[in-house]
């Protein structure tokens, strides 16, 4: 608890931490004013984990029930503390050097070939469909929306997103669409209503393909709408639009080049693509050990040099980028109350770590992405200079047009 409490004693610099260590003793770290919070730590081991790599064990921490919020402290309560203070922590000379060490294991956390990818995917996607109704939204969209008002619910917020994600592939009818990561079938849906375009999905998720098919069946969609349980690497082309959200997260640093040159491939030369991805505002890192762990194995958030470094040498024009900034906290947010809602379920379905993993990574990322460095962007590629619009306006209309449309 020694070298443990020295380094909080340095990190702490806004808000209270009472720490109670598992001999019962109290330790307080106080900076300036700021929360307060007040945990107990009930396994001998934790404080060296939690100097070593206090991502990974205080989310291993939280999962088995050996950190406990104390004196009406919650876990949000917690990672506002730690938010408050992430930039001492980070900057703490023992965290720096170890940082610099993992950093040179990233390529290697990052590798996602075909075989590993498809294992990645089954590890967080596969666990049944039944856990994800529970707090998705009705369409089962399991990415950021997009709030144009204080007032939308979820569901008005994701079908925002999907207005504004078809506007920007200025669809045309009979154009054939690909579906990267094409998840539980909404965004292909959509697009084969608005605009009378063919859709090809791939996923590597086995029930999301069984169920997506099942969904543009019951859709009477089913001669315009198809998911295919495949690798976008093994897809044939051509496509007049490429659409993936959700997806490049899971594509790593490594496999970039891999992913736009074949994104360039696939499209016809008068084509578009639009990418919807979570990344940071950061130079170049690495991902949370305990996410990479439990949560997304291979999965990283890029920086947006990396991405434009892999669509620079795919040859590929970037001809729109926008950054949606605190959507997806919100919509974390709203994912968080929903879970917790029906918390009694998905423990009877599993159990309490698998709820207490849950609840941490929620809160986890709401946080980061309301308080961190993280964002999402989207960006629009073309092969060809003039594949596109010059001006942003067709954005706006083509949104109206298709709102109006109902």
């Amino acid at each position: 608890m020694f070298l443990l409490s020295q380094m909080l004693r340095s990190i702490v610099r806004v808000g209270t931490l009472t720490l109670i260590d598992a001999d019962g003793r109290r330790h307080v770290f106080a900076g300036a004013p700021g929360p307060a919070v007040t945990a107990r730590l009930t396994d001998k081991s934790l404080p060296r984990r939690m100097m070593m790599n206090p991502s990974l064990a205080v989310g291993e921490a939280y999962m088995d029930g050996t950190l406990v919020f104390e004196g009406g402290s919650t876990l949000s309560d917690g990672l506002a503390l730690f938010a408050g203070n992430s930039g001492s922590l980070s900057t703490y000379p023992l965290q720096r050097v170890l940082r610099g060490v993992k950093r040179n294991f990233r390529r290697f956390q990052q590798m996602n070939p075909i075989g590993r990818a498809r294992e990645n995917v089954a590890h967080h996607y596969d666990i049944g469909n039944d856990f994800y109704r529970l707090f998705l939204d009705d369409g089962m969209q399991y990415s950021c929306a997009y709030f144009l008002k204080e007032t939308d619910t979820l569901e008005q917020a994701q079908e925002n997103k999907l207005r504004l994600i078809a506007a920007k592939l200025q669809l045309k009818p009979g154009q054939r669409i690909l579906d990267i990561g094409s998840g539980w079938g909404t965004m292909a849906m959509y697009l084969a209503k608005v605009a009378d375009v063919d859709v090809t999905g791939v996923t590597l998720s086995e029930e999301q393909h069984v169920l997506s098919n099942k969904r543009a069946a019951e859709a009477g969609l089913s001669s315009r709408v198809r998911f295919e349980l495949r690798d976008y690497r093994e897809q044939p082309g051509p496509f007049d639009r490429i659409v993936s959200v959700g997806m490049f997260e899971h594509v790593g640093v490594p496999h970039y080049g891999e992913f736009f040159a074949r994104v360039r491939q696939l499209l016809t030369e008068d084509g578009i693509t639009l990418l919807h991805s979570i990344g940071h505002m950061r130079p170049p890192g690495g991902a949370s050990p305990w996410i990479r762990k439990y949560i997304f194995p291979g999965a990283y958030g890029p920086a947006l040099s990396e991405v434009f470094a892999a669509t620079e040498r795919a040859g590929l024009w970037v001809t729109d980028v926008e950054i949606l900034r605190l959507h997806y906290a919100r919509t974390l947010h709203e994912w968080g109350r929903r879970f917790a809602a029906n918390r009694d379920k998905v423990a009877a379905m599993y159990d309490e770590r698998f709820c207490r993993m849950w609840e941490f990574y929620l809160a986890t990322c709401e946080m980061i992405f309301e308080r961190g460095p993280q964002q999402v962007f989207q960006m629009q590629l073309t092969r060809r200079i003039d594949a596109a619009p010059v001006v942003r306006d067709y954005m706006v209309d083509t949104q109206r047009r298709y709102r109006e449309a109902g």
